[in-house]
């Protein structure tokens, strides 16, 4: 275990610096939920920090997953991008605009290439319109009138991924979870966006209609040079998907980096802990890699700890920890686009082989016919 020092922050040590070249540009982004206590006269008393300060980018094309544990802040981040969540304070710059606090009207005029694929396939579709309709709703709202018309558009999408242009004037009830998340990557398309948001999208889904709706995506991506921010837990799925990987915890991104040097030499204790936890389908690799088991639950969003908010389930932290935050810069020995926070990290050696994370046949094309 190494305890190598953070090296001096220059500019070129920080995440992400704008560039003309990004498609999505976020600084310094903050959610804070606010608790207020009272009936009529109410007061706050505290706030949920679920996001905290947190500094990415993503060029065109590029695809950019969001790991972590439940509650550290991943879909939030996903809300605030698309602006369903206002953010407290930073900035969202996308397509060359600022669009932290854009009004309603201007805000649409930057959805039409700024899309989000929701979780719950069930919640996210209204039972009460034909799969038609809700796939044709947002052309007909941004005044976008296709040559052979809405219908055929629509139908052309359903076909797209992998949908029967029949099943048109059908209800969302009417089909299965995997054809629902479908259904909602179509609408997600509708408006040739530039960038999609993708929170979750294969979590509620059989293992197997996951490695399809994946495959979908990857192919839409090649196709359409549609850019994602790709937030999930399966780190198998980001490894396969994502080119760049961010990990947070507890409103914090702790780590950035391409994925191979990421999953191969994570340099923060909480990345090693996490690629820990994959599951294996060798019995003899699970033998080998040691299982990182990390001490207590994750600290309370509303009163985090102070310095490095990994440090109460850090087994290598120490007074510095406690009051100084780590930033997250580039260190030494690691390539210029491996960001970690941390003031005690890993030595930058081979931590993880290729075969400790196992992919489903189906992801990588190699599944029996």
């Amino acid at each position: 275990m190494s305890t190598t020092q953070t090296s001096t922050l220059r500019t070129e040590d920080r995440d992400d610096r704008p560039s003309r070249g990004n498609l999505l540009e976020v600084r310094s982004l903050r959610k804070h939920f606010p608790i207020r206590q009272g009936i009529v006269f109410q007061r706050q008393i505290g706030a949920v920090h679920a996001v905290d300060g947190i500094d990415f980018s993503v060029g065109p094309g590029q695809s950019l997953g969001l790991v972590g544990e439940s509650g550290c802040g991943k879909s939030t981040t996903g809300r605030l991008v698309t602006r369903l969540l206002e953010p407290t304070a930073g900035s969202i710059v996308f397509d060359g605009e600022d669009i932290t606090h854009q009004p309603p009207a201007r805000m649409r005029q930057a959805r039409r290439n700024l899309q989000m694929i929701f979780q719950d396939p069930y919640s996210s579709l209204n039972p009460r319109h034909t799969v038609g309709t809700i796939i044709e709703t947002p052309m007909k709202l941004n005044g976008i009138n296709p040559e052979q018309g809405h219908k055929r558009r629509a139908q052309e999408l359903l076909e797209t991924v992998g949908l029967n242009p029949e099943h048109y004037n059908r209800y969302p009830n009417e089909f299965s979870g995997g054809q629902r998340q479908r259904i909602g990557i179509a609408r997600a398309l509708a408006l040739r966006p530039k960038l999609i948001v993708a929170d979750e999208p294969v979590s509620a889904l059989d293992v197997s209609i996951q490695a399809q709706v994946v495959n979908l995506l990857q192919d839409l991506q090649r196709e359409f040079g549609i850019a994602f921010v790709f937030i999930a837990h399966d780190l198998a799925v980001v490894r396969h998907f994502c080119e760049r990987v961010a990990v947070m915890y507890l409103g914090k991104i702790v780590e950035v980096a391409d994925r191979e040097t990421l999953y191969t030499r994570p340099r923060h204790p909480y990345t090693h802990a996490l690629l820990s936890a994959v599951p294996e389908a060798d019995p003899d690799a699970t033998e080998r890699r040691e299982r990182i088991r990390l001490a207590g639950d994750v600290p309370s969003p509303i009163d985090p700890p102070s310095g490095c908010r990994f440090r109460t389930r850090c087994w290598k932290a120490q007074d510095r920890c406690a009051s100084e935050e780590p930033p997250l810069v580039r260190l030494g020995g690691s390539s210029a686009g491996h960001l970690t926070a941390c003031h005690f990290p890993e030595a930058p050696t081979v931590a993880a082989r290729d075969q400790d994370i196992v992919l489903d046949p189906a992801l990588t094309g190699q599944a029996d016919s």
